[in-house]
């Protein structure tokens, strides 16, 4: 149960598929493109987005991802930083909730009981109901540096998600303009064979990455990007805590 919840969150890195999965070639707009980003074709607005993105220190990522083991779609909603810290939520096919906070060398998870019966799945009666009655509810944690933990160790490193999406060289297209959670924006639209994939970039401020929509039949999904460059509330949850570590000595 417990590794299945950890695989599930390290997929969430695949929502910045639409950042890497660019062909190089030549933006098919107007060569003197007007409104936002005047001048720009679709790929630099793109590649600026990136190292923008790149750069911030801390966001939050809140959408949808899907999960090739379960084949369900994993829903979180996550703000971590580049210091390795994490704090927010993730849920498997809308069963139940685990709340996951990293902070220095620790992770931190709570589950509901909904999610760890959905996460049970196949195991006998007494084993969940005994995981259950153990977990439900109640914060457990794990050394980051132990085999259990180090994938959602490095899941929480910003640097870490984002790796691999710098020198895009993109061939987006630039679309309309709209707004995204009350931001300004401009739609880009990038493909990679049969796979499309719909940018939103900021158009006021620095051009951040506002949200991805993929429909690549690998790793559709929707991810929405904000809060860049705000704290992480990632504090040690109070009161008693499960030792997970201890209990599997």
């Amino acid at each position: 149960m417990r590794r299945t919840a950890l695989a599930a969150l390290c997929l969430a890195a695949a929502a910045t598929a639409g950042l890497t999965g660019c062909l190089p070639g030549q933006d098919k707009a107007d060569s003197t493109p007007k409104g936002p980003f005047a001048g720009l074709t679709g790929g630099e607005i793109a590649d600026r987005a990136v190292k923008a993105t790149n750069g911030a220190s801390s966001l939050r990522m809140k959408g949808d991802v899907p999960d090739d083991e379960s084949g369900g779609t994993i829903q979180l909603d996550m703000a971590l930083n580049k210091k390795g810290e994490c704090a927010g939520t993730m849920s498997m096919d809308g069963q139940g909730k685990a709340d996951l906070i990293k902070t220095d060398d620790t992770v931190y998870m709570k589950y509901d009981e909904a999610f760890l019966r959905a996460q049970s799945k196949g195991e006998s009666k007494g084993d969940t109901d005994a995981v259950v009655a153990m977990m439900a509810g109640k914060w457990t944690k794990m050394s980051a540096k132990g085999q259990d933990a180090k994938d959602i160790a490095s899941f929480c490193d910003l640097g870490t998600v984002l790796a691999g999406a710098e020198d895009v060289n993109s061939d987006a297209t630039r679309g309309r303009t709209t707004t995204v959670a009350g931001t300004p924006a401009i739609v880009l639209h990038e493909k990679d064979g049969k796979d499309r994939y719909t940018l939103y970039v900021a158009t006021e401020g620095k051009p951040y990455l506002l949200k991805v929509v993929s429909t690549s039949a690998k790793d559709a999904g929707t991810i929405a990007f904000s809060d860049y460059q705000k704290p992480v509330p990632a504090e040690a949850p109070k009161g008693k805590v499960l030792d997970l570590d201890a209990l599997s000595d």
